[in-house]
């Protein structure tokens, strides 16, 4: 596999605890890269600010206290706009390339047709990002150069995080625009819980992050209106002791949604976010073991 084109590198971060890790989870922002290949914004009909509406801007900043609780993290620099890890590997619009896609490529998803593919078509408010077709070429080498990569070593630190403990718990870090950016008339609540409906996670998971952002005055919505990404479904598989819970956070609470800037209450979702991390690492996993590990 080719190395990452010079723009981005690295092209993400791993972030393990010193000594190693000392629990079974690991937390993943894959959303929140801010570099902007020079080239990528030359291509684009916006700017800057224009493709950072795709951003979740700061997640990874809010979560990073998780090396601390001795969990692993994992964060993408790219940008989501550029290229989307949570989305299948070759989950492509025909309209927008020139050329002929891989026979395998995903042309008929409900992300695709919404523009969100893996290369995106559009930014998350539906602006366009490109003037006219793109050569599908660079589509597929920023997914040989970047998305490929990176769930490959997403699966290793998932991989070695459940060799080590028998169970291994994912959290994915999300951030969703609020009520007045998104002009959505419905209220949205801080925070969102997706477990793919219950599939992706024990229930007992869920049931204590929503338990522990209640208790610190936070609402809490589940699976409506984001139940869990690629990641979330990939990963998730608790007959098989891998949990994956994706958690998205109203942006509103932590930022200034069109300078991009921290407000007043980051350091105080941040301090939060640590209370919740660090009542996660102390849970007593035992449950989530298959029955067959438990029992030894």
């Amino acid at each position: 596999m080719n190395a990452p084109a010079p723009e981005l590198q690295p092209a993400f971060d791993v972030y393990r605890p010193k000594g190693g890790c000392r629990v079974p989870f690991v937390f993943n922002s894959p959303h929140s890269g801010a570099t902007y290949p020079a080239g990528f914004v030359a291509s684009s009909r916006l700017d800057i600010d224009g493709l950072r509406r795709s951003e979740d801007a700061f997640v990874d900043e809010l979560f990073d206290c998780a090396t601390a609780h001795g969990a692993s993290m994992m964060r993408a620099r790219f940008p989501r706009a550029y290229i989307d890890v949570n989305r299948e590997p070759y989950e492509l619009d025909p309209r927008m390339f020139d050329g002929a896609l891989p026979r395998h490529a995903n042309t008929r998803s409900m992300r695709v047709a919404g523009g969100l593919g893996t290369v995106a078509r559009v930014v998350a408010d539906s602006e366009p990002i490109y003037p006219g077709r793109i050569p599908v070429c660079e589509a597929i080498r920023r997914i040989e150069h970047y998305y490929l990569p990176y769930h490959a070593n997403l699966r290793q630190l998932i991989g070695e995080t459940q060799r080590r403990f028998g169970v291994v718990v994912l959290i994915d870090c999300h951030s969703m625009p609020s009520q007045k950016i998104a002009c959505d008339d419905r209220a949205k609540p801080d925070f969102v819980l997706g477990d793919r409906y219950s599939t992706s996670c024990a229930p007992e998971l869920a049931d204590r992050v929503q338990e522990t952002l209640v208790a610190l005055g936070y609402t809490v919505g589940r699976n409506k209106p984001y139940a869990g990404g690629y990641i979330t479904e990939r990963y998730g598989n608790p007959p098989a002791a891998t949990h994956a819970l994706q958690i998205e956070i109203n942006r509103g609470l932590y930022m200034d949604e069109r300078r991009y800037r921290r407000t007043g209450g980051f350091a105080w979702l941040k301090a939060d976010i640590e209370r919740l991390v660090g009542t996660l690492t102390d849970m007593d996993l035992g449950d989530f073991l298959p029955p067959a590990i438990a029992a030894e």
